[in-house]
């Protein structure tokens, strides 16, 4: 059995009854209204063990948010993996900011550089994650009454302890499971969460970065898959 799937599963029930006061107005509680699909690229692409792991932060509001998958860029999911699946509701919906699935017209440019990337590299999805895996810290979107999307450092402490306890607990399941010998943030944050969950695990992996692909870094903006390649390659992750 893929034991990922029921551990993804009890992160989904522990974030499930989570309250948020302001600025958070909406919460989009991921793993619910869009697990079939995130259950068929745990299913596809999470069995056995892994060299590489990448962690992302939180889903994007155009990419895991429509479709499940992390950085999930709606063509890079549905066209690349194969990855399709109906897709629910949150609770509570934003106008501004609906869930429209795999018919999301929007494109999460963050994820269309990362799979882009391993796609130009790779060629087919089965050839990347035969020993990659790429996952996100935290499966829920915050958004403020604008629609606004607030970002983990904006909430409350006291808050975000819950949900980092059930988060920081799941990635080193995750890591126990999938043994990689690199663990790779995408950003920042995500390294250092990563260093924290592999010294609770005991996992010896190899930890670094690569830039975040976010529109909003100006790195970024000047050739982000060139950027990351180079990363990979002075770490050693990559020839």
């Amino acid at each position: 059995m893929n034991e990922l799937i029921p551990s993804t599963a009890r992160l989904a029930d522990e974030l499930r009854e989570l309250e948020f006061s302001p600025p958070v107005a909406y919460v989009y509680r991921t793993l619910d209204y869009t697990w079939e699909a995130h259950r068929m690229y745990l299913e596809r692409f999470g069995k056995g063990k892994k060299r590489v792991v990448f962690l992302g932060m939180n889903p994007g509001p155009f990419g895991m948010a429509q479709t499940g998958v992390p950085f999930g860029e709606v063509a890079a999911v549905r066209d690349w993996m194969g990855i399709e699946a109906p897709v629910g509701k949150p609770a509570r919906e934003h106008p501004k900011r609906p869930i429209e699935g795999f018919q999301c017209q929007r494109s999460e440019v963050s994820g269309r550089r990362l799979w882009g990337l391993f796609a130009e590299r790779f060629g087919t999805a089965d050839a990347f994650f035969k020993d990659h895996f790429v996952l996100n810290y935290c499966p829920l979107v915050w958004m403020s009454e604008t629609g606004a999307n607030l970002t983990p450092d904006k909430l409350s402490v006291a808050e975000m302890a819950p949900v980092e306890a059930a988060c920081q607990k799941h990635l080193s399941e995750v890591i126990s499971l999938l043994k990689p010998s690199w663990l790779i943030g995408v950003g920042g944050f995500a390294e250092e969460r990563l260093r924290r969950a592999a010294e609770s695990c005991g996992s010896k992996a190899s930890i670094g970065r690569v830039l975040h692909p976010s529109p909003a870094s100006p790195a970024a903006n000047r050739g982000w898959a060139e950027a990351a390649g180079r990363q990979l390659a002075a770490l050693g992750v990559w020839e």
